[in-house]
């Protein structure tokens, strides 16, 4: 990787690392319940889990809403942050199905671990690594779900290439992200802030 890919990837490491040691503190994107509400998550799911499981929630959008989860399908996590919507897809799969969670921040990780062993839910289990080289076989999951993670990665063909490998055929793709239009220029995302703003 090169140096101003990895100078991204430290960064994207303690921006997220201060989101899950301080979500409260973060004032340029909104995190927490209030943010997956208002993102289109049902209201009485996210109440009824442990302040920790929300409380760095940092994504965009609502990708479990864009297709049903199974009982006893596999389920992949791109970038799972804290793990909310890990642990809402391991409610989804039951005791027969597996969820994965990846992410490349080591806080993030072990707040996810700690929510799950919170919940008692041991079919999901979360892996500290980057997306762009997932430590899964191929065609060996059902649903791949990211989450405001694909604009972070600088190396996009390779993490959709890795999506693609380990789904297995029939296997859906499930993601919410930010993206600019064509039509913005360098100008203006200069003027509206960092890629973290």
């Amino acid at each position: 990787m090169n140096g101003t890919n990895d100078g991204l990837r430290a960064a994207v490491v303690d921006r997220f690392a201060a989101v899950a040691a301080e979500p409260g503190r973060e004032e340029k994107f909104p995190v927490g319940p209030a943010s997956a509400k208002a993102l289109g998550y049902d209201p009485h799911e996210i109440d009824a889990l442990p302040a920790t499981a929300t409380e760095s929630f940092c994504g965009v959008g609502h990708p479990l809403g864009l297709g049903d989860v199974r009982p006893g399908q596999t389920v992949l996590d791109l970038g799972c942050g804290a793990g909310l919507d890990s642990i809402l897809a391991a409610r989804r799969v039951g005791p027969a199905g597996r969820v994965v969670g990846v992410d490349l921040c080591p806080a993030m990780v072990g707040k996810a671990r700690r929510n799950a062993d919170t919940l008692g839910l041991p079919n999901v289990e979360f892996v500290e690594a980057g997306i762009e080289n997932l430590p899964l076989p191929d065609a060996s999951v059902d649903v791949v779900i990211s989450n405001g993670v694909f604009n972070l990665c600088p190396d996009k063909p390779t993490v959709l290439a890795e999506a693609f490998r380990v789904l297995r055929p029939g296997g859906r793709l499930q993601m919410a992200d930010i993206l600019l239009h064509d039509d913005v220029t360098p100008e203006w995302v200069a003027r509206l802030g960092e890629w973290s703003d």
